[in-house]
């Protein structure tokens, strides 16, 4: 290699502080001093080049046909510049050099790259291209945000839609959290290796197609996978997200705008609470067709929860593949070409279209990996694709591998801590808080029942509402019920002589050690599980109904709605603290000082027990942990190289889907038993969490590998 490629001078050009080698400095707009063979891009002062080299397709032309200062005139390829070295200069050929060699040679070249790359944005600067991206990834992120809460909004509907047991209705609950775990290590990795826009479309259209799907399949089975393919599918968007739009942004403004981007979660969770309240309760809102298909309002919420996937993925086919990904790929001319969109949308917004841009020649790293072509006439179809999928998933786990070699394995394994630990606190309690709230008012419901000992009924008519109350030792002799509903009655020791129910549904009401005689239940909800040690004599069942029949808007609680609303809400001003510091005190205090202050309002959690006291303390600890999770996603960001960036933080955010998983399992068994475990295991892992993370490395002052 050249000597001046390990000469680390100061960069001299729009910044004095980038550390670059001597052989391109730039000086007032210009690159100089470039040698044809030195690998790296150069001004427009430069020698032409041969004309057999030139591109008629990206030169540039005024009125008089001449060339623009600095416009891309056809640079032969690094590759192409190599083999004229080798023409003038013995070396050995790369099939017989050691590989080590060669990726030493790669990584010496991916360290200039990473330099010259970082002044190149800097050219381009950051403008309407930047935002448009941002808006255009923010709703993939913000579809990732509506994920999350989707179940737990349709969960009490559902739950009655298609009659699940507590085991099902857990199940739903955690589906989601396994397909982004295996969606984010998985579409991650690909990333790296087929790219970052190609992947996220991926991601996105497997994300809308079963989420559309899941409003309208009836059966619990196919819902069940339908969620969980959908969860797979944006698990998959989110690591790719922050590696592309990472990808677009300078060293300044990097920790700033990918905290900006996070607000989209926010902005998801905000969206589906304030769907879920105005349609989920007008039950009305749907449609059936005979008796056994019902389109019922939660199945419309689901439906619209989708949009924000849909729009994002009909946006991202306007936006280009990431540049820093095709040139790690050696694909150097479609790089320019979309670097130089960049600078020009950027320059025509700032009103200044005549600003060229003076990059002619970008490094591309050494490529080490063998890529073989198969032909079309080798083998079957099937063979060659089979071919084609196992060389590109071992080239996935080969990334995966090299996340925990000696150069990254430290701070793999501080980061998968600091992850989990966040994921196992902050999920946890998402789930235990309107669990909680829940508790305390099934507590206060059940102070208020009312209590009926030896009632005597005989002769009469019930078509009225029966609700949160106790029958004991009483007799009911040639009584109707009809076209009435039960919500929360027990029946004790009772007897039943003579009686007619006819049109009757129910909610949590059974009949314990009661005597059943010559008694008839017609079209009715009553089936046998709710009969606890009962004597059923002479007792006829006619046409039970099917299903689970509520008034879905009288029996939904708007305050579900209400908490999560608040609890997204909460997030904005952290979200907002975090963008404006984030470069300023840096990724390390941010996280630390984030879990902390977390762990802190955790712990005053042992004093709230009312509702408002648990809302109150909801909102304060998802503004504080808010902070940490945005420094997390950009120091992930910028520890790894940029061929392993999105498979390292799928594999972290796979891990800290794992941690969801087991939060909400473990947060959720001590409902109504004990406080002091949940609080105490969150407010634990925390502080263990944020002291660990002061160990990471801090990034701000890096530039992009």
């Amino acid at each position: 290699m050249d000597d001046g490629y390990r000469n680390t001078n100061l960069y001299q050009g729009g910044r004095e502080t980038n550390q670059v080698s001597d052989d391109y400095r730039y000086q007032d707009g210009n690159y100089e001093g470039y040698a044809p063979n030195d690998g790296y891009y150069r001004g427009g002062d430069e020698p032409t080049h041969e004309e057999d080299a030139q591109s008629d397709v990206t030169e540039g032309h005024d009125e008089d046909d001449e060339v623009y200062e600095g416009e891309y005139q056809g640079i032969p390829h690094p590759d192409d510049i190599k083999a004229k070295q080798k023409k003038r200069a013995p070396a050995m050929d790369d099939e017989y050099r050691d590989r080590a060699d060669l990726m030493a040679e790669r990584m010496e070249d991916e360290e200039q790259l990473a330099h010259q790359y970082e002044n190149i944005i800097e050219e381009c600067g950051h403008g309407r291209f930047q935002w448009t991206l941002f808006f255009v990834l923010g709703l993939a992120l913000m579809a990732d945000g509506v994920e999350l809460f989707v179940v737990g909004f349709v969960l009490p509907s559902a739950e009655k839609d298609m009659c699940l047991s507590s085991s099902n209705k857990g199940m739903l609950g955690l589906i989601v959290y396994l397909g982004m775990m295996v969606g984010a290590v998985m579409l991650g990795g690909l990333a790296d290796k087929l790219g970052r826009k190609k992947c996220l479309i991926i991601s996105l259209a497997i994300n809308a197609a079963f989420a559309f799907l899941s409003s309208f399949v009836q059966g619990y089975g196919f819902f069940l996978f339908c969620r969980l393919i959908s969860g797979l599918g944006i698990g998959g968007s989110l690591p790719i997200v922050f590696a592309y739009f990472s990808e677009f942004l300078s060293r300044e403004k990097r920790g700033e705008h990918l905290s900006w981007l996070c607000m989209f979660w926010m902005i998801g969770g905000i969206f589906a609470s304030a769907m879920a309240w105005s349609i989920i309760p007008h039950y009305g809102w749907g449609f059936s067709m005979g008796t056994k298909y019902h389109f019922h309002s939660w199945r419309v919420f689901v439906l619209v929860c989708s949009l924000p996937c849909i729009a994002s993925l009909v946006a991202l086919k306007f936006m280009p593949e990431s540049p820093r990904f095709l040139l790690e790929m050696g694909k150097h001319d479609e790089a320019w070409m979309i670097l130089k969109q960049v600078h020009d949308t950027n320059m025509r917004a700032k009103g200044e279209p005549e600003r060229v841009f003076t990059v002619s020649y970008i490094k591309t790293p050494k490529q080490v990996d063998e890529f073989i072509e198969i032909q079309s006439s080798t083998g079957t179809w099937y063979q060659r694709w089979l071919v084609r999928i196992t060389t590109t998933f071992k080239q996935v786990w080969d990334n995966v591998l090299y996340c925990l070699t000696a150069q990254y394995r430290m701070n793999t394994l501080m980061l998968a801590v600091v992850w989990f630990t966040m994921a196992l606190s902050y999920y946890g309690l998402i789930v235990w808080f309107p669990d909680m709230i829940r508790y305390l008012q099934e507590e206060a419901y059940e102070s208020q029942v009312k209590v009926f000992d030896e009632e005597e009924v005989s002769h009469f008519t019930f078509n009225f509402t029966l609700e949160n109350q106790i029958h004991r030792n009483g007799e009911y002799k040639n009584d109707k019920f009809i076209g009435m509903k039960f919500k929360e009655v027990r029946f004790e020791d009772s007897l039943f002589e003579d009686c007619y129910f006819e049109d009757v549904t129910s909610s949590e009401t059974f009949f314990e050690n009661c005597t059943i005689i010559s008694t008839v239940f017609y079209n009715t909800d009553l089936y046998e599980h709710k009969f606890i040690n009962c004597r059923l004599i002479n007792t006829t069942f006619m046409k039970e109904k099917e299903g689970c029949h509520l008034d879905f808007e009288e029996d939904n609680d708007f305050l579900i709605y209400l908490v999560s609303f608040l609890g997204s809400l909460s997030v904005l001003p952290g979200n907002i603290i975090s963008a404006l510091l984030m470069d300023k005190i840096g990724r390390i205090k941010m996280i630390g000082g984030s879990m902390l202050i977390s762990a802190v309002c955790c712990f005053f959690l042992f004093f709230g027990n009312s509702e408002s006291a648990m809302i109150g303390w909801q909102c304060l600890f998802c503004g504080a942990s808010i902070a940490a999770w945005n420094a997390l996603d950009v120091i992930t960001v910028e520890l790894y190289p940029t061929d392993k960036r999105a498979t390292a933080f799928g594999i972290l955010n796979g891990l800290c889907k794992f941690g969801a998983i087991l939060g909400n399992s473990i947060f959720a068994s001590f409902v109504g038993i004990t406080k002091v475990v949940p609080i105490l295991l969150a407010s634990s892992a925390l502080v263990g969490g944020g002291l660990l993370a002061l160990r990471l490395p801090e990034t701000r002052d890096q530039v992009l590998m």
